[in-house]
């Protein structure tokens, strides 16, 4: 980040520079643009979302290793995880990772955002946020204490209810889960089907729910296969974006605020500030396999041509069947600890099974039960590796290095597999593939855990809010110590929420488009 502005009196002027075009970006672009008062300039580093398979739910398979639309980055060698990389898929086109994700509409516990407050973040409880995530809604249920309707994104039920998922909750319900119809609700404990960001079968990114309408605007401009290189200073005020758009280089004014929306690797990479990239938390999941006794699995239907063309048809003439399904159709929250105030485990259910996300689905029936550390101790970093923009940064998270995670994650197996083996679920069961009965003991298990334990893609908080020395934004998500520069999207969480992260951070655009527009006053 240069100092000094090499602005030029031709290049173009905005009121607002948005640098990401994801899940905050396309929300900020909306509401920023949506008076007619102030010109928005929205820079995506990726291309536009036209891949067909970023709107069949399914096809987040698909783009798992997509590279056109994923920055695909690596961590470096974890060292608990007995020195593996472990693959952080990003999304790199309009909506960001919203256009790729898995689709599940979960906020965290009402718990995460008061534990915000506690932390002297003034605004950020849960009775401060809950308006925001309501305002964002357009609830299939429809409107109630906890959540809204009329707003851009849908958020609609699960649509395949099929007989796997139902018997999961089935055995949970019968190991002492109580039934749960809404984890966003009152209450998170229990067991249910997941809600999902989706509107009639199709994937509803923020590129789609809050972009798509303001696109038309005459003070809205969207480039895409535009990197930013760096924020542009004049003294300690941001007053600019220098961006490459193919083999050119161009810039741009800003005359109110820039805004970094690139999320938790990208905008810390962008800010190149002492002390940005501190914090870096991460959700890890540890899969349990089972191979099922009824050929009623996504992995038949993928493996036999017929059932995979009736499949395909399904979808396009009804926008039904499994490729509606999401990252998750059951899902279950529960406490590792009579201890605990709340889950620190969420489970999700899939009707299929693989060695690998984003691989080939296996030969056999099979189905998918993860567990996955709601509030994880271990932190790590975010290290720029050069002040070249194109060369990916030095991730580095630390899964698993306190001893409250590899006990969390073995306990929360434990938990998992007597789910797993409960009456409900027994006709559907021939064994467990992997790990296997050969794996028993605590120790085994949190070797399993280190073999082959990975990521469920909620990166956050390398440019965490706070009043501490190491906190990189104030309650307004304004950069410590600069003017006219905001981050906004996942960087900003103080700490990981109880959940997935995509809902907290639509949550998170629409309360600082709110902020934003009141400072402009």
């Amino acid at each position: 980040m240069n100092a000094n502005s090499s602005l030029a009196p031709s290049d173009p002027e905005f009121d607002y520079i948005i640098v990401g075009a994801g899940s905050a970006g396309c929300v900020l672009a909306n509401r920023l643009s949506a008076n007619g008062k102030h010109s928005v300039l929205l820079l995506e580093a990726g291309p536009k979302d036209s891949n067909i398979w970023i709107h069949v739910p399914l096809g987040y398979g698909k783009l798992f290793k997509e590279k056109t639309v994923n920055w695909m980055y690596q961590t470096e060698p974890e060292p608990e995880l007995k020195g593996r990389q472990v693959f952080q898929p990003r999304g790199k086109t309009l909506g960001g990772s919203s256009s790729i994700n898995g689709l599940l509409y979960v906020r965290g516990q009402h718990e995460d955002y008061d534990r915000w407050r506690q932390h002297g973040n003034a605004g950020w409880s849960y009775d401060d946020v809950l308006p925001y995530f309501k305002k964002a809604e357009n609830q299939a249920r429809g409107a109630d204490q906890y959540h809204g309707s009329g707003g851009p994104l849908p958020v609609s039920n699960m649509v395949v209810t099929d007989p796997l998922s139902k018997a999961f909750m089935d055995a949970a319900v019968e190991t002492g889960l109580p039934y749960n119809p809404d984890f966003n609700g009152a209450t998170q404990e229990g067991v249910g089907l997941f809600q999902t960001t989706t509107r009639n079968g199709r994937r509803a990114s923020t590129a789609v729910a809050y972009l798509g309408p303001a696109k038309t605007r005459s003070n809205l401009k969207v480039e895409t296969e535009a990197l930013g290189q760096r924020v542009l200073f004049e003294g300690r005020r941001a007053v600019g974006v220098e961006y490459g758009q193919g083999t050119t280089v161009r810039r741009a004014r800003a005359r109110k605020e820039v805004v970094l929306s690139s999320g938790a690797y990208n905008s810390p990479q962008l800010l190149q500030l002492s002390g940005v990239g501190h914090d870096l938390q991460d959700h890890m999941q540890v899969r349990i396999v089972m191979r099922c006794s009824q050929k009623i699995t996504l992995n038949d239907t993928v493996n036999n041509p017929f059932r995979r063309t009736l499949a395909g048809a399904r979808y396009a003439l009804f926008r039904k069947g499994w490729l509606t399904i999401a990252a998750g159709t059951a899902g279950a929250f529960f406490k590792t600890s009579p201890r605990l105030a709340s889950p620190d485990i969420q489970v999700h259910f899939l009707p299929f099974s693989t060695d690998k996300m984003g691989e080939r689905l296996h030969d056999f029936s099979g189905f998918t039960a993860s567990v996955c550390q709601l509030r994880p101790e271990s932190r790590g970093t975010l290290r720029i590796k050069s002040a070249d923009p194109t060369v990916p940064p030095e991730i580095r998270i630390n899964y698993m290095s306190t001893e409250t995670d590899r006990t969390t994650n073995v306990e929360g197996l434990k938990i998992l597999r007597k789910i797993l083996n409960a009456p409900a679920l027994k006709p559907f069961v021939v064994s467990e593939y992997d790990p296997g009965a050969k794996v028993s003991t605590d120790g085994e298990l949190l070797d399993y855990c280190r073999e082959r334990g990975s990521t469920i893609y909620h990166p956050t908080s390398t440019c965490r809010m706070g009043n501490d020395a190491l906190a990189v934004v104030d309650q307004r998500l304004k950069v410590r110590g600069l003017e006219g520069l905001r981050i906004v999207d996942v960087s900003i969480m103080p700490d990981l929420v109880s959940g997935n992260t995509n809902a907290p951070i639509i949550m998170i655009a629409e309360k600082a488009s709110d902020m934003i527009l009141e400072d402009a006053r």
